[in-house]
């Protein structure tokens, strides 16, 4: 967080991302149908997630990383960037939330269910993310890499998050949703497992 502080820059120009593409939305459909209004917010928080997560590892020079490799447990140090990416990527859906509420209307009709959609989405994009910026940060196109291994992983997470909100929205009546959240739950839990196991290999390198 102190890091983070020191460079405000970077979280301004996130917040000025979600803000822009929403106003964007909002300029070229005024009142887009709740099945638009879904995927549109889905699609605006994953590529918020993208440019927030990216730097987790990647900006990182060789100096600071033999620093924390001299002083802290990598799992540590896995679990305080997912920690604190999780809590900045459900800041950033809540604030996409709000504004296309306020530019949309509320399209959102079961409220808690919606909360859950966020918090499960966000942790799964900061555990996916973050762990694929490690790995990126290895290479020297950092960015390229983070698309190419991101998306076939974070695929399910999202078809998931589809299905609960569009619930959530009304768009259909799945009675079952509770199974769908379970499964969500259990997809982090696979993607922290896969952190736990192979970046103490990354860590080393």
């Amino acid at each position: 967080m102190l890091l983070e502080w020191r460079q405000k820059y970077a979280l301004s120009g996130i917040l000025l991302y979600v803000l822009s593409t929403v106003f964007i939305v909002f300029v070229a459909s005024v009142q887009p149908k709740r099945e638009v209004w879904n995927s549109l917010f889905w699609i605006i928080v994953l590529f918020a997630s993208i440019n927030a997560v990216t730097k987790s590892f990647v900006q990182e020079n060789g100096n600071r990383q033999l620093y924390y490799y001299s002083m802290f447990n990598p799992l540590a140090v896995l679990a305080a960037k997912m920690l604190y990416n999780t809590g900045l990527l459900l800041l950033l859906s809540f604030l996409s939330w709000a504004a296309f509420s306020f530019v949309s209307g509320g399209q959102v009709k079961d409220t808690q269910q919606f909360f859950w959609a966020l918090f499960l989405g966000s942790t799964g994009f900061s555990v996916t993310f973050t762990f694929i910026s490690a790995i990126a940060s290895k290479a020297k196109n950092s960015a390229t890499l983070m698309a190419i291994l991101g998306f076939p992983l974070i695929i399910p997470v999202l078809l998931i998050l589809l299905k609960i909100s569009a619930n959530a929205l009304r768009l259909m009546q799945d009675t079952d949703v509770g199974s769908d959240m379970l499964l969500l739950v259990g997809l982090d839990l696979a993607l922290v497992g896969m952190g736990i196991l192979l970046f103490p290999y990354l860590w080393r390198d």
